[in-house]
């Protein structure tokens, strides 16, 4: 008897002490659930966005570097979105994520700026049959070809003095960097596959202001979720194609928002439409949106900001949730991630769209805090430019 009552004893001890334990020292309610949450998304979801290139992300074996590349996993299919900078880059990278190139069902290269298309002569070397869409565009890098008419004859002239001898081709092809790529031209918005239209827009916000570009929208269950390289032609034009192909709601927008060149007053303008008028209801910004703007974003959007740096998986769903290296990422940036974002920045072909006086460079040095405030314009700006002015904490 004696020995059955310690027997209890000892039992309603443990099990005390287990429940005391647990009502003492709950988990770290919010984060914990947020983490856990995580995990379980990125365990079950097919439904994923991976950045396999930014200048900005956690500490891991993956390279940083200007420029953009993601990789599209929706409803069974695997897209490649934009190849990156730099092929060894690109190839590093692609590696260090488990990502096999092999698979892909087709790729989309937003737009000719070579921070995008660096890492095409790694993937066709690895996937040199691959479907390729990228804009057209006359005399474009991916090739081109228009009719033989667009330039006037004169018949009165010899054959030798005649383009083909006087008997052109009816069509003319022009030349790509990559002979190999089996490209597809898009010159307008397509559905080319159910659910997975290519949005192309001419981008009149930069310094290239002919850039043709392609922004990928997909109609999930959620809304639309869109992916972008630079939006060029600005991102409130893309929601608005991207609403009117699909007409749905616009759940959410991953990728670079080009807000480099713009004042603190046009970013903060553009956040709130975004998320008041346009109803966009996740945001994961990186690349060219610039570090001013991913701080705007972050105050506009709240909870629904998404930190999307270099290595993250956001796993899309009703409540999508961005995951680096295993864990849920809670917060925009730490020191280090800034510091390589605006080295990379300052050096990047972006740059050219914003000048700064130095005493607002030197202001952003000694206080790094005052964001956006004291912006100068180089006298040298063109008139484009010196409308959209960069915020000089991207320059430091």
């Amino acid at each position: 008897m004696k020995c059955t009552q310690k027997l209890f004893l000892l039992v309603g001890a443990f099990f005390g002490g287990a429940l005391l334990t647990s009502y003492i020292c709950p988990p770290s309610s919010k984060v914990e659930a947020t983490r856990a949450e995580a995990q379980a998304a990125q365990a079950v979801t097919q439904n994923r966005i991976t950045v396999l290139y930014d200048a900005f992300g956690k500490p891991s074996s993956m390279k940083k570097d200007w420029g953009f590349s993601a990789l599209v996993e929706v409803s069974g299919k695997r897209i490649l979105f934009d190849t990156g900078n730099n092929s060894e880059i690109f190839a590093h990278n692609v590696k260090a994520k488990g990502v096999d190139l092999t698979k892909l069902d087709f790729v989309v290269m937003s737009h000719r700026h070579g921070d995008h298309i660096g890492g095409l002569n790694h993937l066709l070397s690895v996937n040199p049959n691959v479907p390729i869409y990228a804009p057209k565009e006359n005399f474009g890098v991916f090739g081109s070809s228009f009719p033989s008419s667009f330039y006037r004859r004169n018949q009165s002239l010899p054959p030798e003095m005649r383009y083909f001898d006087g008997k052109p081709p009816e069509t003319l092809r022009f030349g790509t960097a990559w002979p190999q790529g089996k490209f597809t031209w898009v010159a307008k918005t397509t559905e080319v596959a159910p659910g997975f239209h290519l949005i192309l827009l001419k981008g009149p916000w930069g310094v290239d202001l002919d850039v043709m570009e392609i922004s990928l929208a997909i109609d999930t269950p959620q809304g639309i979720v869109i992916v972008v390289g630079c939006s060029h032609p600005t991102i409130e034009k893309i929601v608005e194609a991207a609403k009117a192909a699909i007409n749905k709601p616009i759940h959410l927008v991953v990728g670079g928002l080009h807000l480099l060149p713009a004042t603190d007053q046009e970013t903060q303008r553009i956040a709130t439409a975004l998320h008041d008028t346009w109803k966009v209801e996740w945001i994961a910004p990186g690349h060219c949106t610039g570090e001013p703007a991913f701080s705007t974003l972050k105050e506009t959007f709240g909870d629904h900001y998404l930190y999307a740096g270099l290595g993250t998986t956001v796993a899309l769903g009703a409540k999508p949730v961005a995951v680096a290296d295993g864990e849920v990422s809670l917060t925009c940036f730490d020191n280090d991630d800034l510091q390589t974002y605006r080295e990379l920045a300052r050096l990047s072909p972006d740059a050219a769209a914003s000048s700064l006086s130095t005493q607002a460079v030197a202001m952003r040095s000694t206080n790094p805090d005052r964001a956006g405030e004291g912006v100068a314009v180089h006298p040298g700006a063109s008139s484009d430019v010196g409308k959209n002015r960069a915020s000089p904490e991207l320059m430091h």
